[in-house]
């Protein structure tokens, strides 16, 4: 199998379920943003499409079965490190059900207003926050290389956010 070469982007999808105001989010529980609450997703398969990714990963991820989900954005991430990433981030509005088990960690709902007090990668924060307005975006983080978030910039709009 060939190595992906250091410092080339990886395509992933974040898949956002939302209920109201809360989010399905995971308690991951490897690497990367182990501990952390993040959207459930995953890299794209050889020649699948980023919206077939985000159906397929939400359901081998949380047996949901989405029709199709929203288009929301982009996040890309860049690092010294091999931590670089393309992610589509999509969205599902789907009916309030018990988190169902994942064995990528522990499923819970969390309201938008609590997000701030659980552990979330400091870039998904602005993401919900554009979901929630119904705004698109096109965001740009830039990592050192022990994975500190150094800046970010939303680029439909050219704004230093971080």
């Amino acid at each position: 199998m060939n190595q992906i070469p250091k410092g080339l982007k990886r395509a992933a999808t974040l898949c956002i379920l939302k209920n109201k105001d809360s989010f399905l989010l995971l308690k991951r529980l490897k690497e990367p943003n182990k501990d952390s609450f993040t959207p459930v997703g995953g890299k794209l398969d050889p020649f699948e499409s980023p919206l077939k990714a985000a159906i397929r990963e939400t359901f081998e991820e949380t047996g949901i079965k989405v029709e199709t989900m929203k288009y929301c954005g982009i996040l890309t991430e860049s690092s010294p490190t091999k931590y670089n990433w393309i992610n589509f981030v999509y969205i599902a509005e789907i009916d309030f059900i018990e988190p169902p088990f994942c064995n990528e960690g522990t499923l819970m709902w969390i309201p938008f207003d609590e997000l701030l007090n659980v552990p979330t990668p400091k870039t998904d924060w602005f993401i919900y926050k554009y979901i929630l307005d119904g705004k698109p975006f096109s965001l740009n983080a830039e990592y050192d290389e022990n994975l500190n978030l150094l800046s970010m910039i939303e680029e439909i709009e050219n704004t230093k956010i971080i």
